[in-house]
């Protein structure tokens, strides 16, 4: 069972999760990272929902920091739930209220896994500079998600001007099959592409990354044109021979047409939140193609 206490401290919770640990027979933890999910709001439920699917491939421990600036005098609660409890790896959902919403660094520091990566993740509002954040500071990669930021767009050029090393965000994760379809499509013999076109939502800061990695990758412009979604809908690269196109309305199936081939369908689904960190887990090293993208995104979005 979970144990709940209430105006604690980060040693009281430390004890909790040996005593855990001891309960459930284990000495070791087994655990190959820590995974610190920051949040808000109302993102808390699906956040940790996704992480406790990943830790399934990445056992972990998890520490889910609920910032409460405006519920009163600074106090710590937790909830403490032991390996196996909500799945392989710990648990740990820790509230922070009032002034100490502010102090997440000195709360997590004595909770984290002894020699394990730390990886942040803030699902909601990302911060303008994760890594000076004081939980980021912490972090050997930052994961954040500019689609759920206020004005994506903005928040695209913020990230860009403050990078560093480590960061990565679930906008380019969701480009990974869009990046491996294109390539793929690049396999067969093909005329030089001329120029291309990029549509997807407005506020989509998914499809100006990709504008950026086929600009870097072909050497010639691409047109950003909006949709209406869901996400990024299409690429079309012209070439003298004609179009290679990727085309995808409904956010499931998508069509590939290229010179000389026949049209096909081909899988292109949206993915869940918990696939998306799923893939990120699988690597904590920088990520020097996002980085090129994203030092390539203006400084300005345009409208």
């Amino acid at each position: 069972m979970s144990e709940v206490l209430t105006n604690t401290t980060a040693s009281a919770i430390g004890r909790a999760l040996i005593a855990a640990r001891r309960a459930g027979g284990s000495q070791a933890t087994g655990q190959v990272l820590t995974l610190v999910v920051v949040t808000d709001g109302e993102e808390h439920t699906e956040a940790v929902e996704a992480a406790v699917r990943s830790a399934a491939e990445h056992p972990a421990r998890i520490l889910v920091a609920r910032r409460r600036p405006d519920s009163g005098v600074a106090r710590l609660d937790a909830e403490v739930c032991g390996s196996g409890e909500r799945g392989p790896g710990e648990l740990v959902v820790l509230d922070l209220h009032g002034e100490l919403a502010a102090h997440g660094g000195s709360v997590v520091l004595p909770l984290l896994g002894p020699d394990a990566p730390v990886v942040t993740f803030w699902p909601g509002e990302p911060p303008d500079d994760p890594a000076a954040d004081p939980i980021g500071a912490l972090s050997q990669r930052r994961i954040t998600d500019l689609a759920s930021a206020a004005d994506p767009r903005a928040a695209l050029a913020r990230r860009a001007a403050t990078y560093a090393e480590g960061d990565t965000d679930l906008s380019w994760t969701r480009l990974t099959r869009w990046r491996s379809v294109l390539a793929a499509a690049f396999d067969q013999p093909h005329a030089a592409v001329e120029s291309g076109v990029l549509a997807g939502e407005p506020d989509s800061p998914s499809t100006e990354l990709l504008a950026r990695w086929l600009e870097l990758r072909l050497g010639v412009p691409i047109e950003r044109r909006t949709s209406d979604g869901p996400g990024l809908t299409e690429v079309r690269l012209r070439t003298p021979d004609g179009e290679i196109a990727v085309v995808r309305t409904d956010g499931a199936l998508a069509t590939l047409c290229a010179p000389g081939w026949p049209e096909r369908p081909i899988a292109l689904p949206r993915r869940s939140l918990s696939e998306l960190m799923a893939e990120e887990l699988r690597r904590l090293d920088p990520d020097e193609i996002f980085a090129e993208c994203l030092a390539a995104v203006p400084a300005r979005q345009p409208v």
